[in-house]
């Protein structure tokens, strides 16, 4: 494994496990000191791309929007982008949190990517904005009815980094003044969309969500193919 970029988690990764095909992805164990990083990857041969996927606080393989992570994970193939959906170690541990996601992006570093798009839900967009501002190769940031805590670096993304935040405006776990306020913090380029009678998981405006995400990563990182943000 190379690498990993915060310091307190080099070589933890000590080995990885690949386990036969299920459906479109392969089951894949990031082996760990301090536990087992589970993941499910998408690949898509000679790739330089991928997005990276997390939810919330909940853990397991939640996913927002009525099944949008593997939905897109399947679509995205055919678009040539490659996708890892990676389990928490330790749910609601913020910090931790990141540490698996930069794992993961470690892992699809030695698979040959080179440009990441970075996906989370709720608790799990503070996760993949503070994952960003460490791994100068996430091209784009993707939050979904994200958290306020954990996000006070995001103007650091600016110029490398694009981000776009959608938010259900009848949203009772986390109001989307917590977007609103994300938003307020970062630099450009960036983007912010409510959506009215959706709740904290948008499965109301399922459909929109799945066509604006999806476009918007493949527009960021076939961008990033011949040019950083």
């Amino acid at each position: 494994m190379q690498h990993i970029y915060d310091e307190s988690f080099e070589r933890i990764v000590r080995d990885v496990q690949i386990g036969q095909q299920q459906e479109e992805y392969y089951p894949v164990k990031l082996i760990a000191s301090r536990g087992t990083i589970q993941c499910r990857y998408y690949p898509v041969k000679d790739s330089d791309r991928a997005v990276i996927w997390v939810g919330g606080v909940g853990g397991d393989w939640d996913t927002p929007a009525r099944g949008l992570y593997p939905l897109l994970c399947q679509q995205l193939i055919k678009e040539g982008i490659a996708s890892l959906r990676v389990r928490y170690r330790y749910p609601a541990e913020l910090e931790e949190s990141v540490l698996d996601v930069l794992a993961g992006i470690s892992y699809l570093h030695d698979e040959g990517i080179q440009n990441f798009a970075l996906v989370g839900h709720s608790f799990g967009g503070a996760v993949v904005i503070k994952a960003a501002v460490q791994a100068p190769d996430v091209r784009t940031v993707v939050t979904i009815a994200t958290q306020v805590y954990g996000t006070e670096t995001v103007a650091d993304l600016a110029t490398r980094c694009s981000l776009l935040l959608l938010h259900g405006a009848e949203d009772r776990v986390l109001p989307p003044h917590c977007s609103q306020r994300v938003y307020q913090l970062a630099l450009q380029p960036k983007r912010i969309i409510f959506y009215p009678n959706a709740d904290h998981g948008l499965d109301q405006v399922a459909d929109e969500v799945t066509q604006v995400v999806r476009d918007w990563i493949v527009e960021q990182l076939n961008r990033s193919s011949t040019r950083v943000l």
